[in-house]
């Protein structure tokens, strides 16, 4: 997630976007509450992404108080004007990124139907509220309701850890795909059948990172997230 009004007016925001012809395809993950700044950020990086996703979920309470992310939950004539700013400026793909409204499930349909009313080519929609911890369960039936209320793909996201969540997802939502964060991060191997990251893709990742400049945090960051349930209390504080 970038912030776009940083991102517009920062060269050295701007530096941290790097990418080469090999990371294909790529989505531009951007938070705004401002469609100027927004359209401004897509069209600086357009020419080198194949689409730009708004993020209207992050449950963090910054984001919260900088009016991003989940903020957007209860605004959806902002969504609306962000998703033509971007449609207007750009001739790329522009996708949002949603939770479950905190109370109001009508919040959260007006919100998909105004998105979809602007152009937007796919939905991404959270099952939980931005109250809720990461441990609590998904609830399929608002993602089902959201897919079942527009015509553009609708994908989900929240509790997949492996293949068969994935599955789950698909089986009671009807879903066209669904998105895995944490679990990616612990597995890149996930969606190939691995239930741990094998020892193979870490030796992949850090040859990349290390082929491709990353800096040494970011890669240190990675390798701890795939490697963290395999190791021991004592092995992962001497890691870090």
């Amino acid at each position: 997630m970038i912030l776009a009004d940083v991102f517009k007016s920062s060269e050295f925001a701007r530096q941290d976007y790097t990418t080469n012809d090999k990371d294909c395809p790529v989505v531009v993950q951007f938070a705004a509450h401002d469609p100027t700044d927004l359209a401004h950020a897509a069209q600086i990086v357009s020419p080198f992404a194949d689409g730009i996703d708004l993020n209207c979920g992050c449950p963090q309470k910054w984001a919260y108080k900088e009016k991003i992310g989940a903020y957007l939950s209860d605004r959806p004539e902002i969504v609306h004007e962000m998703v033509r700013a971007v449609k207007a400026a750009t001739n790329i793909p522009c996708s949002v990124k949603i939770r479950k409204h905190s109370t109001d499930t009508r919040q959260t349909i007006e919100l998909v139907h105004r998105a979809q009313m602007m152009g937007v080519d796919w939905i991404t929609i959270h099952g939980r509220t931005r109250h809720q911890k990461s441990t609590e369960p998904v609830d399929y039936e608002i993602i089902r309701l959201v897919k079942d209320s527009v015509d553009v793909p609708v994908l989900a996201n929240g509790g997949i850890f492996d293949i068969s969540d994935a599955d789950t997802m698909y089986e009671k939502t009807g879903v066209d795909g669904v998105m895995a964060a944490r679990g990616l991060l612990q597995n890149p191997a996930l969606f190939a059948g691995y239930k741990q990251t094998p020892l193979e893709c870490v030796e992949k990742y850090v040859n990349r990172a290390l082929a491709y400049g990353t800096p040494t945090p970011i890669l240190h960051h990675h390798v701890m997230y795939m490697m963290e349930s395999q190791m021991s209390s004592v092995e992962r504080r001497s890691f870090n």
